[in-house]
């Protein structure tokens, strides 16, 4: 049977050698048939394929034992929008393709990727019946990576906020706490990740929305390169070439193998990330070098940071000092006016666009009741932006990244924190808020730093280094340059040494 995951045994993979599981102890051989959850628990994605690989478990009861422990934290964190657990097996009736993650279940998020047959609900009732007639063709690359696909995972209406709460289903919970917010849009992917359903699961982010709950529940989040992993084909662009599509994950290591599964730009792309040199798993456990680090302790905006995140921050840093990297306190320039006028355009216009073209499928205009408050707002302002408005904002974005490309010519990596506070109570970033005002004003404090990576482009990664006092999760942010991944993955391989997370669990 493999061997359960040593992190220090894991980075030999890097080196061609065997791939090992991610775990807390060696586990006996589970009972012909089932897998005990709690061995199921103790590896990460490409630990529980190497079982399969080496005909030490089946795919079947990798599922059963996901399907066992979505049931036993489902009802405590509320993080599926949709059951598909005879899809699944369908899946591994009718014959895996080998790849690197042969037999794994996984979920996909319920927004924007497709899977044929089942309905992209969208956090929305306006889309509950929308049903997807192809997958995705990142959908396709999971699925010939051999993932089981067996659900889909919760999200805010159109994924507008930064908390995962909606009209169909309701708040999903933090694992580490029930009463802050998980974080979103894709908060629960990152649940799912907390709560051990699974060791990865797909999420997508347009202004942090893979980083912000990655951050509040105490998993690695990576935001890949503006086009490195294709939308289409029923979309090629989202919000204005700002969102991007990955994963939340426990372990680094799968991150960046499930980014090799995924990246490469589709068939009439109009635009695609420059190719790697090397798989990105070859980057785990590989010496990054000496970087040069701008710590960046105020988010462009000017706003105030809540003192558990700069401690956050600075220990991040001082951990960054320790493994020999220099790290200087630095700014760099940008016209936060221009960038926020372009986002709140780029916003209200794609969420105008994502609901005519719903209600053109249904054959009949939007109404206030189909959509939440907030989203009939943004519905309406987008009618409001004028073309002239729309192409300024992609100006003001490509200025701010020629200043970041600038910037970064100096420092090979940024550090700030992901979140400009400490995961909030749930329902101050609901759509439906009790006062507008403050939900707007809650919204981008709360979120501050996460959306300039969305406007440069650049790959950048929320790694939960450290948790407050009273015991949430706080997550740095390591943005880096456009194209390079791969010296975050490095870099992220050695945190993982320095400061190991993987064990460090909820109890739900």
């Amino acid at each position: 049977m493999a061997e359960p995951f040593n992190r220090r045994r894991a980075i030999g993979t890097a080196a061609g050698l065997a791939v090992l599981p991610f775990s807390r102890a060696a586990h006996a051989a589970a009972p012909k048939g089932k897998m005990p959850v709690d061995q199921y628990l103790a590896y990460d994605g490409l630990g529980l394929a190497e079982l399969v690989t080496r005909g030490d478990a089946t795919p079947r009861e990798l599922l059963e034992a996901a399907i066992e422990r979505l049931e036993a934290t489902n009802t405590k964190v509320n993080c599926i929008a949709a059951k598909l657990y005879d899809h699944g097996r369908k899946q591994i009736a009718d014959g895996l393709p080998k790849g690197a993650f042969t037999g794994m279940p996984f979920l996909l998020k319920d927004l924007s990727v497709n899977l044929a047959g089942t309905v992209t609900g969208s956090g929305s009732a306006f889309f509950q019946d929308d049903l997807a007639k192809a997958d995705s063709t990142l959908v396709a690359r999971y699925k010939n990576s051999g993932l089981v696909i067996f659900g889909k995972i919760t999200t805010p209406e159109l994924g507008l906020t930064g908390t995962t709460e909606s009209v169909p289903h309701g708040q999903t919970k933090n694992p580490w706490n029930l009463e802050p917010t998980v974080g979103g849009s894709s908060g629960g992917a990152a649940a799912t990740v907390a709560a051990s359903i699974v060791p990865m699961a797909n999420a997508s982010d347009g202004a942090g929305s893979i980083r912000t709950p990655a951050s509040c529940c105490g998993v690695f989040g990576m935001k890949p390169t503006h086009a490195r992993v294709p939308w289409g084909p029923a979309r090629l662009l989202g919000w204005n070439g700002l969102s991007t599509v990955h994963a939340v994950t426990r372990s680094v290591r799968d991150n960046a193998a499930l980014l090799d599964a995924a990246a490469g730009a589709d068939v009439g792309d109009p635009y695609a990330a420059i190719a790697p040199a090397r798989a990105f798993f070859k980057e785990f456990g590989a010496d990054p070098g000496k970087l040069r680090i701008a710590l960046m302790l105020s988010p462009t905006s000017g706003s105030s940071v809540d003192p558990v995140c700069i401690a956050a921050v600075r220990d991040a840093a001082k951990r960054c000092q320790d493994i020999g990297y220099i790290v200087e306190e630095q700014q760099p320039t940008i016209d936060y006016t221009a960038i926020n006028a372009g986002m709140l355009a780029t916003l209200n216009v794609s969420t105008t666009a994502a609901l005519d073209a719903r209600a053109t499928r249904l054959g009949r205009a939007v109404t206030e009741n189909d959509v939440e408050p907030v989203t009939w707002y943004f519905y309406q302002e987008g009618k409001k932006v004028s073309g002239l408005a729309y192409a300024t904002a992609r100006a003001a974005f490509d200025q701010a990244g020629r200043a970041i490309a600038e910037f970064q010519q100096t420092y090979d990596v940024i550090l700030s924190p992901t979140l400009a506070k400490p995961p909030m109570k749930l329902g101050l970033l609901s759509l439906s808020p009790a006062n507008f005002n403050d939900y707007v004003r809650e919204v981008f404090s709360f979120g501050a730093f996460t959306a300039l990576a969305n406007i440069c482009g650049q790959p950048a990664m929320s790694i939960p280094l450290y948790w407050s006092p009273d015991g949430l999760a706080i997550g740095v942010m390591f943005p880096g340059r456009v194209g390079d991944e791969a010296t975050l993955y490095r870099l992220a391989g050695q945190l993982e040494i320095a400061r190991p997370w993987f064990n460090r669990r909820p109890v739900i």
